[in-house]
């Protein structure tokens, strides 16, 4: 089944390259995308609760494939940065592959893992969102990428082949990451991803769209030189490429590992966008609405939490390595909220959110503690399915509205009741007692006071009191003030509709199963590498909240397709002149429009007052904990 999931995407995008026809390519899709969600279900219903489970596999044919795959990679990257004459990339990609082909066969060539696979409850957890929430999007961009072709110049080419393919081999690659013990086969899992967020951001092919792409791809080969950096000090200091083995070891002898710890480290906050490679996240949301969804919200970036959550037991025991990701996830949660509030473009809201929330799970990652870690495996979950339902409420709604920003979404509750409500869901779901993300933060909160940082809770405080103002203006103009507006949503794909509802689905099963989902998933995880439950709230609190969110959920949607109640004039601070447009008599018997807005504080939380602040700080406290682990390696010096 591991192969299965692994293989089975690679033939569909083989397939989707060459098929041209609209309707073959739906059936393909939609029944690809179904097969490979069953199987990642049946996965985790088979495996459910298991700890650590090696398989004994070991290929030199697929050693080879993986170094020819990279060698592949380094070539596609240099031959973009040669065409649109990208000097940085260029360098990178000659490092990387040179590094990377004398790895292989001067350092790696001896040395065996037969477990070449494993699967555990986070790889599960993981499986589940790539498998399901993954494969929905894929669904959803049938869709929508019709709209967006629609919208292309007369006589330019559809691409559309291209753009499918490389969705599916991206949940391939996605696979390979979170099933590979053999860290070889996961660092090209996780180069495939790198390379194929470049090509998806540039799709448009636009000169700020391959602008963003090149920063992307420049910002993750430094982080796959990080990699590349603890496979050589792996294979040449501790003589293995087991992941399992890697950890075994930094867990009795932290001092053996605190140099790749580090590197491995500097690789999971590149991909997970943290401060100072923030930048390369916003700037990919000038891609197609599917890509912010798939690779930027539930799947690429979580390769970098995944990765910090893995190593959480060695930063347990190491300081070095710890107190960076600590600091970095912590600033980068701070100071990402703060700038949410300034910003108006919906999708740039949400990536400020996702490296926000990002920064939040690997703040929990380098605490280390059981507690941090149960509640860094509910903000992977319940991020991915909230912010995936999001993406595609805001693509479609710009579809059908005309525009991402979020003044613009006046009265969207009238206007897409379906998908306000849709919408409204997965916003309550980011910061509202009693969904999910809330009472994972509760966990968040209740570890890091275990910890005794004050500074690491007042960043927490901060950060979150930041999120709710963002996050509770935007649920306010979807309501906005009443009024007649033309419903616009009846031209919405059923692709899009099925995608959305799959989301909300998955929020609200999510929300009402948590503690299920703890006790069978979650804490299976946490005992097996900790030997402890690592759970600081009650059972009985967290069954309190899934019943008050099924009960939300229900008032939420209740009513929905019914006929609209009598209407009357609305009273706005005077006598109503025109409900549709909003205006009324004032005092002064003139007239006023109603509206709310500018509520953005861009002098107080404006990018160019904090980013700067957040860009220093973190490269700071990379750079210290980089010289302090290479001094501190034995027999480095």
């Amino acid at each position: 089944m591991l192969g299965f999931l692994i293989l089975f995407p690679l033939v569909v995008a083989a397939v989707l390259l060459v098929v041209r026809n609209n309707a073959a390519r739906n059936a393909i899709v939609s029944v690809s995308a179904l097969v490979i969600g069953l199987a990642s279900i049946w996965l985790v219903a088979t495996y459910l609760g298991s700890p650590w489970v090696s398989f004994e596999f070991e290929s030199p044919v697929v050693d080879y494939v993986c170094s020819g795959v990279g060698v592949l990679v380094a070539v596609a990257i240099l031959y973009y940065g040669i065409r649109y004459k990208n000097v940085w990339a260029c360098v990178l990609a000659v490092i990387q592959v040179v590094g990377a082909l004398i790895f292989e066969f001067g350092f790696a060539h001896d040395i065996a893992v037969t477990e070449g696979l494993y699967l555990d409850s986070l790889s599960l957890l993981m499986a589940f969102i790539i498998g399901v929430i993954g494969s929905g999007i894929c669904v959803y961009a049938l869709g929508y990428m019709k709209d967006f072709q629609a919208h292309e110049p007369e006589g330019a080419k559809d691409r559309r082949p291209v753009f499918f393919a490389l969705m599916f081999v991206f949940l391939s690659a996605m696979f390979l990451i979170v099933f590979s013990n053999n860290m070889v086969w996961l660092f090209t899992g996780w180069e495939v991803t790198t390379v194929c967020s470049f090509l998806l951001i540039a799709y448009t092919r636009t000169e700020e769209a391959i602008k963003n792409a090149f920063r992307q791809i420049i910002m993750n080969l430094l982080g796959g030189l990080g990699f590349l950096l603890a496979l050589y000090v792996s294979a040449i200091q501790l003589n293995t490429l087991s992941l399992l083995e890697f950890l075994q070891i930094g867990v009795q002898n932290p001092a053996l590992v605190v140099l790749p710890a580090t590197a491995l480290a500097f690789a999971g906050l590149t991909k997970a966008a943290q401060m100072p490679f923030h930048t390369w996240l916003l700037g990919a949301m000038v891609a197609p609405t599917p890509t912010s969804a798939l690779l930027h919200s539930s799947t690429m970036v979580k390769a970098g939490v995944f990765l910090l959550v893995k190593l959480a037991p060695i930063f347990l025991v190491s300081p070095v390595p710890s107190v960076m990701v600590i600091l970095v996830g912590g600033i980068t949660f701070a100071l990402c909220s703060f700038m949410a509030i300034s910003q108006t473009n919906a999708k740039r809201v949400l990536a400020y959110s996702t490296i926000a929330n990002l920064g939040l799970i690997t703040a929990c990652a380098g605490v280390g503690t059981p507690e941090a870690v149960w509640a860094a495996a509910f903000l992977i979950l319940f991020h991915a399915i909230a912010k995936s339902l999001l993406f595609l409420c805001v693509g479609t709604a710009e579809h059908h509205i005309g525009s991402r920003d979020i003044e613009d979404m006046d009265l969207l509750f009238e206007r897409m009741p379906r998908l306000a409500r849709f919408m409204m869901l997965g916003i309550m779901c980011m910061f509202i007692a009693p969904f999910g993300m809330l009472v994972a933060k509760w966990a968040t909160l209740v570890s890091f006071v275990d910890t005794g940082q004050v500074a690491l809770i007042l960043l927490l405080a901060f950060g979150s009191a930041a999120t709710f103002m963002f996050w509770a203006k935007w649920l306010g103009k979807l309501s906005g003030i009443a009024g007649e507006p033309e419903n616009v949503e009846v031209t919405v794909h059923r692709s899009e509709w099925i995608s959305i509802m799959l989301m909300a689905v998955l929020v609200i099963v999510g929300c009402v199963c948590l503690p299920i989902i703890s006790w069978i998933l979650v804490e299976p995880y946490v005992y097996s590498v900790f030997g402890t439950v690592g759970q600081d709230i009650s059972t009985a609190n967290l069954w309190i909240a899934s019943i008050a969110a099924a009960l939300i959920a229900i008032v939420l949607f209740a009513g929905l397709g019914r006929n609209k109640a009598k209407k009357v004039d609305i009273y706005l601070a005077g006598v109503s002149a025109n409900n549709e447009a909003r205006v009324y008599k004032n005092s002064l018997s003139g007239e006023s429009t109603a509206t709310a807005r500018n509520w953005y504080l861009e002098g107080i939380f404006g990018e160019k007052r904090i980013a700067p602040v957040g860009t220093v700080a973190c490269s700071l406290v990379i750079i210290v904990a980089f010289a302090v682990s290479a001094v501190a390696l034995p027999g480095l010096f």
